[in-house]
């Protein structure tokens, strides 16, 4: 929670993957606190059934857009949008990533490879590069990016895509907030490990590995989105002012063996 009350009461987040999930999870933590919130999913439905609750829980300002984070320039369109309905953006959450399937390392083809940072890397990577001149020209911006347990095991026999891209995200996010560190903006990243999400449906989980992850688990749960989302409220906040280049570990007590 921030220090100040009101904190974030008209201030602006953009958050993409909105539609589900952690996204829609962290939309709705940040208009229950009075922010300006533009929510964005390759999904239009789903992104306009989140501004929908939105508007009926909070009565708050928000905006609905259908973005290919894959895009450049839809990205680039995504920003514009935002600063024309709210006049400026303070917060980018970047929630949109995938593992689009599991395969085993030799079974893991172009294709799949090639999606797989599209959406993580690329995506991350193209939202960060079109909010930071708005952020820099006010000093002042927080950016969080979604990483994964994942990249600390490697994700070996079933996603060493998916983890790979995220230690990608996870790098080039400390990157990012060291280059910009004195000039106003923070940067951080969480990497959960498994939560309640249909993250495991898309990508094709296996019971059995479903199984096998929640064993892994000392709190013997996944993580609620919900969760996630508060984290992101917390370091966004004026609570969390001297944390820049870190990745936060929200698994539980697993993952680390």
């Amino acid at each position: 929670m921030p220090k100040s009350p009101d904190y974030f009461k008209g201030k602006t987040i953009v958050i993409t993957g909105a539609g589900s999930g952690i996204g829609r999870a962290t939309a709705l933590i940040f208009a229950r606190e009075g922010a300006n919130v533009v929510c964005a999913d390759i999904d239009e439905a789903a992104v306009a059934q989140t501004v929908e609750m939105i508007d009926a829980a909070y009565d708050g300002q928000s905006l609905a857009l259908g973005i290919d984070v894959t895009d450049r320039a839809a990205v680039n369109n995504m920003i514009e949008l935002a600063i024309g309905d709210f006049g400026s953006v303070q917060f980018l959450f970047n929630s949109a990533g995938s593992a689009m399937r599991r395969a085993k390392f030799l079974d893991i083809d172009d294709e799949l490879f090639e999606a797989t940072y599209d959406l993580n890397v690329k995506g991350t990577f193209y939202a960060m590069q079109a909010v930071l001149p708005h952020m820099l020209a006010s000093r002042f911006g927080v950016i969080v990016n979604v990483g994964s347990m994942a990249h600390r095991r490697g994700g070996g026999g079933s996603s060493v895509h998916y983890a790979s891209a995220k230690g990608a995200v996870v790098t080039m996010t400390m990157g990012v907030a060291r280059e910009f560190a004195s000039q106003g903006i923070r940067a951080l990243s969480i990497s959960p490990g498994p939560v309640d999400t249909n993250f495991q449906t898309a990508s094709q989980t296996s019971p059995e590995l479903k199984a096998q992850m929640l064993a892994d688990v000392p709190m013997k749960r996944f993580a609620h989105p919900e969760e996630i989302g508060e984290l992101v409220l917390f370091m966004c906040s004026d609570a969390c002012e001297y944390m820049t280049a870190d990745t936060v570990y929200v698994n539980g007590g697993g993952g680390f063996r």
